[in-house]
């Protein structure tokens, strides 16, 4: 595919949408054409992210009416949305019916919640609000890009930052029957999880040198793994969930832990995991404990494991804003175009950060 492929950000403002940005700019194949702000129409988008600011040059946010209409004449584009839930569903549905009419074909990665349950009840009962579109929830599929070789619909949901890193430590012991489905999960994840308007618990005076839990055994993502986990594995699973917020910017690591269903130790552990993840070129299985600092800035996902025979734990560490959000839906639109899942995504952890 030598044409370069159009794509357009929605939501443009906040931190998903800058690392989707950042991504697309040093993308070979994909080339940034258009980005949706109604708050923010004309105004410069490097203002908004400074570090893009050289490579972004003087692109400006633009309206809705003028995105829908360069959907409506671009034969083919990529859509990345990381509007906020609540928006993203009614925003794309507008589009995707504008793009039918012209007969245009975009296709879609929502990074929001919106797309990511199968029914309009079920996100209404998590989100506390009718759902924007329901009759596009058949056209999402909601998966982690490792725990689904094929793509049956057009438009893809990527999980959220804490689901996408329970799911990779969770899915391989479920799918091989190697613990009692019934998983305790303990996270914790840096202040950008919680998005770019300041709150209480971003305030950095707050959150500097301090760790606590929030939502014990209620969290919103808790509904989407298991969802997710039980379409990847086949197996029906409780979650148990208490998240963290941790004293830094990026990154995330969960522990999980369930009981043994066979006597396995690690090395057994360790071997099964990575063999279930061998074609999985973001996903690292190592012994040492992973670390937050060797993936952030990076779409990779470092998982170890300990095992005494009777139980098991799984730990995992993401980048919150990469594999969790924009570089996991960079994989999808990378298949969702018939690309390697690898292009545009390949930069190592910096490091030190």
């Amino acid at each position: 595919m030598s044409a370069r492929i159009p794509v357009i950000v929605l939501g443009g403002t906040g931190y998903v949408a800058g690392e989707v940005l950042r991504l697309v700019l040093g993308h070979p194949q994909f080339e940034l054409t258009g980005v949706l702000s109604d708050s923010q129409p004309g105004e410069s988008v490097g203002k908004a992210f400074p570090h893009l600011a050289a490579a972004l040059g003087d692109l400006a946010f633009e309206s809705q009416q003028t995105i829908t209409q360069r959907v409506t004449t671009l034969p083919r584009s990529a859509i990345f949305s990381a509007a906020p839930h609540g928006v993203s569903a009614a925003l794309i549905d507008a589009l995707l019916t504008a793009a039918e009419a012209a007969g245009t074909q975009p296709r879609v990665v929502d990074i929001s919640a919106d797309y990511r349950y199968s029914t309009a009840d079920a996100y209404a009962a998590v989100y506390k609000h009718a759902h924007g579109a329901p009759a596009r929830i058949a056209q999402f599929t909601c998966a982690v890009p490792e725990h689904l070789a094929r793509v049956t619909t057009p438009h893809v949901a990527h999980p959220g930052c804490f689901a996408t890193a329970m799911l990779l430590a969770s899915v391989p012991l479920l799918t091989l029957g190697i613990v009692q489905p019934q998983l305790f999960v303990s996270g914790v994840t840096g202040s950008t999880g919680s998005g770019r308007k300041p709150t209480e618990g971003t305030h950095h005076p707050t959150r500097h040198s301090d760790l606590y839990s929030y939502n014990a055994l209620g969290h919103r993502h808790v509904p989407e793994v298991t969802a997710c986990a039980a379409a990847a594995s086949g197996v029906e699973a409780e979650f148990s969930f208490v998240p963290h917020s941790g004293p830094f910017a990026r990154g995330i690591h969960v522990t999980v832990q369930a009981t043994l269903t066979e006597n396995l130790d690690t090395e057994a552990v360790l071997a099964k995991f990575r063999e279930y993840y061998a074609r999985a070129p973001f996903v690292r299985v190592s012994k040492t404990a992973p670390r937050v600092k060797d993936v952030v800035a990076s779409n990779y996902a470092h998982l170890s494991a300990a095992a005494d025979g009777r139980s098991v734990a799984v730990m995992c560490a993401i980048d919150n804003l990469d594999k969790g959000a924009a570089g996991g839906a960079m994989q999808w639109m990378n298949r969702l175009f018939d690309l390697p899942e690898t292009t545009g995504l390949t930069a190592p952890a910096p490091g030190w950060t």
